[in-house]
Parts: structure tokens; sequence; C-alpha cells
């Protein structure tokens, strides 16, 4: 005879739609991957099939039936660790971006302050070459007195970058 837990309640139609369209769009987000990303996954053969002919499909239709193959796929396996790959990912992108976002900042200060910045910048990064720095900040903000293209600018945030990538 069989017992049933009374408390049990199986998941909803809608419950199970719900998940089935997450691990879709967990599919279509290892789609963007390249291989060696997705090798310390160790997905299933048709799975790793199905995304790369995603990747050559273009008509909507036709990846929009592949993205829902892949989702069919992702059913059968655990989704914790492309999280896991897809998280890590993510915050190393919002990292560099921050990371990014800091030289800007360094650079646009160099330009608009000058020597004053420079002695900020020198204090953080005792290694930077003084004259150097101090020829690409001229160039720089002579560039955006005479408004051209700000092709020195984009070297001073290279001088900078450099410099944040030594100490890091």
């Amino acid at each position: 005879m069989n017992e049933f837990d009374p408390d049990f309640e199986p998941p909803s139609k809608s419950q199970l739609k719900r998940e089935a369209e997450a691990l879709q769009k967990l599919g279509e987000a290892l789609i963007d991957l390249s291989p060696e990303l997705l090798a310390p996954l160790s997905l299933p053969d048709n799975l790793l099939d199905a995304l790369e002919q995603a990747r050559h499909i273009k008509q909507h239709g036709a990846r929009k039936r592949q993205i829902q193959y892949i989702g069919k796929l992702m059913r059968g396996i655990d989704p914790a660790p492309i999280r896991a790959l897809l998280e890590e990912r993510q915050r190393a992108q919002r990292q560099q971006a921050k990371r990014l976002h800091v030289i800007e900042a360094w650079r646009d200060r160099l330009i608009k302050e000058g020597d004053e910045a420079m002695g900020a910048l020198i204090d953080t990064y005792p290694e930077a070459d003084r004259a150097e720095l101090r020829q690409l900040i001229r160039n720089a903000q002579r560039e955006r007195d005479t408004g051209k293209p700000a092709g020195a600018g984009r070297k001073l945030f290279r001088f900078v970058q450099a410099l944040d990538g030594r100490e890091a």
C-alpha cells in the first residue's frame, strides 16, 4: 500500500514553467561563452553541440527553437556550477569596469588639475616616471584646449592603466 504525505504539494505548473524558463535563460547565457570557459564545467556532449549550433544560428525563429532545446537539455544537469561560473564572470567584469572608472577619474583629474593631481598620483604610485607623466599631462591639456581629438588623453589613460596594473 502507498502512503502519501498529506503535507506534500507537488510544484504548480506555473512553478515548473518558471524553473524551465530560468534554465533556458541560463543556457542562453552559455551560448556567449567560449568553449574554453565551458570546459571546466564538463557539460554533456549533446549540450555542447547544441550550444555550438546556437552560436551559428542567426535567424530569430531557429535560434529561439535552439534555445528552447538547450533549455530542455539543461533540465538534466545540475545548474549550480554553471550559475557559479556566470556569477564569477560577472563579478570579474564589474571589478574590471570599476577599475577602469578609477583610471578614467585619474586621467580626467590629471588633465583638469595638472601638477596638483600629479603629486597625488605619485603619492599613490611612487614608481611613476614623473617626466613622462608631466609630458603626457601637458599634451592632453594642449589637446583639450585646442579641441583636437583625444590621442594624448588615451596615452595618459594607458600610462595610468599600466601603473595600476603593476600595483595589482
